[in-house]
C-alpha cells in the first residue's frame, strides 16, 4: 500500500493539529478557573474551599476534628475519628460528579462544577 502526500494533505494536516492542540489549551485552562469544593455537616454549608490553593483544613465533625488536605486541585479526607476510618481511605477527588461522605461525622464533600460523564434521559 503506497499513500502519497501533496502539499495540501500535509497543510491540512497541520492545520488540524494546530487546532487540536489550541482547543486542548483552551478546554485545561477553563477546567482550572473557579475549582471549589463544599463541606456539609449535617446538611448544612460550613465551608466552600478553593481547590487551586494547597493546603489542610480542620472541620469539626460528630466524632471530633475531620482533617481535609488539598492538593493539585483535588481534595481528600486526610484524617478523622471514626471507627473504620474509611472516609481517609476514599482518597482524592477533583471531579463534580464525585462525592466524599464520611457518615461517622457526618460531613460530605462536593466539588462544584459542571463535569458530565454522561447524560440520561
Amino acid at each position: 500500500m503506497n499513500i502519497k502526500l501533496n502539499k495540501n494533505d500535509i497543510l491540512l494536516i497541520i492545520v488540524l493539529l494546530i487546532i487540536s492542540i489550541i482547543c486542548i489549551f483552551i478546554l485545561n485552562k477553563n477546567d482550572k478557573k473557579n475549582k471549589v469544593a463544599t463541606v456539609y455537616y449535617n446538611n448544612e454549608l460550613i465551608k466552600t474551599i478553593d481547590l487551586n490553593i494547597d493546603k489542610t483544613y480542620e472541620i469539626e465533625g460528630y466524632n471530633g476534628i475531620v482533617k481535609i488536605k488539598v492538593k493539585n486541585q483535588k481534595i481528600k479526607v486526610l484524617e478523622e475519628k471514626s471507627p473504620l476510618h474509611l472516609c481517609s481511605k476514599s482518597g482524592y477527588i477533583s471531579k463534580s460528579y464525585e462525592t466524599i461522605v464520611c457518615l461517622p461525622n457526618k460531613i460530605v464533600i462536593e466539588i462544584e462544577g459542571n463535569d458530565l460523564d454522561t447524560v440520561v434521559k
